[in-house]
């Protein structure tokens, strides 16, 4: 019996077309699809074949994904383990593999289109801008899982880089009181809840008022908090790659 490697690929923000060609490629060829219900939209789905048995994993622990998994590969069904994102962001996806690596059964991974790029495409920035900052941090506030202590928010927004925060939005007032004391109280900040769903809303706002704005909004779970010089200064910034005096491998000076 030919068995084919489980396939870890990631859905995306949460538009079925913002999964990659290669994802959908795989739900097409799938013969059994484990996603995880609490966060992947049934809308993406719609690229599973008709023959695709389909398992939420929203109920079950890690040992009932792995054995789901196993029982469907050890059959010879073709394995699709979908994760909201990009599965190697927040993802808990190396517990899932080093399960399977324990059973020898093969896996692959397919990257995914994650929420903050979603973000930066509707707010029409870039988190990168020339002579402000040229990095730009994903993280989270400690919580039920804790952070290391060296990668605290407040550690991190000493940087005062671009930053996308995640899975933080049920502690606002305490990510408020951290940016207010790096970014400053009336730094802008932006609110992506549910990018790229039908229900997406991004709301620009200063530091100062975060807590209060989502608050208002009703919004204390599935949003990015993003903060940084580009939501500010961004649009008035001019790269060197496209100066006329910057030479490179492919462009003369002007």
């Amino acid at each position: 019996m030919k068995k084919f490697p489980i396939i870890f690929t990631g859905a995306g923000p949460g538009a079925p077309d913002l999964i990659t060609v290669r994802g959908m490629k795989a739900l097409e060829g799938a013969d059994y699809i484990l996603y995880a219900g609490s966060l992947v939209p049934e809308a993406v789905l719609t690229w599973a074949g008709d023959r695709a048995k389909k398992a939420s994993s929203a109920g079950m622990h890690l040992d009932e994904m792995v054995d789901a998994m196993a029982d469907a590969w050890d059959k010879g069904l073709k394995v699709v383990r979908l994760h909201t994102g990009d599965p190697s962001l927040y993802g808990a996806i190396a517990e899932q593999m080093m399960l399977l690596e324990q059973r020898k059964i093969p896996y692959e991974v397919i990257p995914g289109v994650t929420a903050a790029f979603a973000a930066a495409a509707a707010l029409k920035v870039e988190y990168t801008v020339p002579e402000q900052s040229q990095t730009l941090i994903f993280t989270r506030m400690s919580g039920r899982t804790p952070v290391p202590e060296k990668e605290s928010l407040e550690s991190l927004a000493a940087h005062k880089a671009s930053m996308a925060i995640y899975l933080s939005a049920g502690m606002a007032e305490q990510v408020q009181n951290i940016l207010a004391a790096t970014y400053g109280p009336e730094a802008p900040v932006a609110i992506a809840y549910r990018v790229s769903h039908p229900e997406e809303r991004i709301i620009v706002t200063i530091v100062d008022r975060l807590a209060a704005t989502m608050a208002d909004n009703g919004i204390n779970r599935l949003a990015l908090i993003i903060v940084g010089p580009f939501l500010e200064m961004g649009k008035n910034a001019k790269s060197l790659l496209y100066d006329r005096a910057f030479a490179h491998g492919y462009r003369d000076r002007a």
